[in-house]
C-alpha cells in the first residue's frame, strides 16, 4: 500500500468522527507537533486524549480533510510525507461553514503491507510583525 493511501484513511476516520480508527493510523509511540494546545503529544495515549475531545466537541458537525501538493519519498522501512491540508467544518446538510489550511509532515514507519504514523507535524506561517498565524493559504 502506498503512503498516500494512509491520507485518505485520516480524511475518513476524521469524517466518521472515528477517534479509534484515526489513532489506529498511529505508531504506539507517535510523537505529535500539533498546531494547537500543547507543544508535545509524545505517543499515541497522549494523542488520544486530544483526539477524542475534538472529534467529540463536533457534535452533529463533520470535518471535510482534503490534501493538496502531496509529496512523499519512500525507502524500504520509512516514508515521509508532505501536505496542504484542508480541514471544512460541515454542518448536519453537508453546507460547508469554515474551513482553514495547515502544512502538514509526516513521518511513517512500515507496519506489515502498511504504514503507520511515526510523527507528524501540522503549522502555519506566522506573520512576523503580529505574531498571528494564517491559516488560509493563498490560491
Amino acid at each position: 500500500m502506498p503512503p498516500e493511501q494512509l491520507l485518505s484513511a485520516y480524511a475518513d476516520a476524521v469524517y466518521r468522527r472515528d477517534p479509534d480508527a484515526l489513532l489506529s493510523l498511529c505508531h504506539p509511540h507517535v510523537t505529535v507537533y500539533d498546531m494547537w494546545e500543547d507543544w508535545l503529544y509524545d505517543g499515541r495515549d497522549a494523542w488520544r486524549g486530544m483526539v477524542d475531545g475534538w472529534l467529540a466537541s463536533l457534535g452533529d458537525e463533520r470535518v471535510q480533510v482534503t490534501f493538496d501538493d502531496v509529496r512523499s519519498h519512500v525507502t524500504p522501512d520509512l516514508a515521509l510525507v508532505h501536505a496542504f491540508v484542508t480541514y471544512a467544518g460541515l454542518s448536519a446538510s453537508g453546507e460547508r461553514l469554515r474551513a482553514m489550511n495547515n502544512r502538514l509532515t509526516l513521518t511513517l514507519t512500515r507496519s506489515g503491507d502498511g504504514w503507520l504514523i511515526l510523527h507528524e507535524h501540522s503549522s502555519a506561517p506566522a506573520d512576523f510583525a503580529s505574531g498571528k498565524v494564517n491559516l488560509h493559504r493563498p490560491v
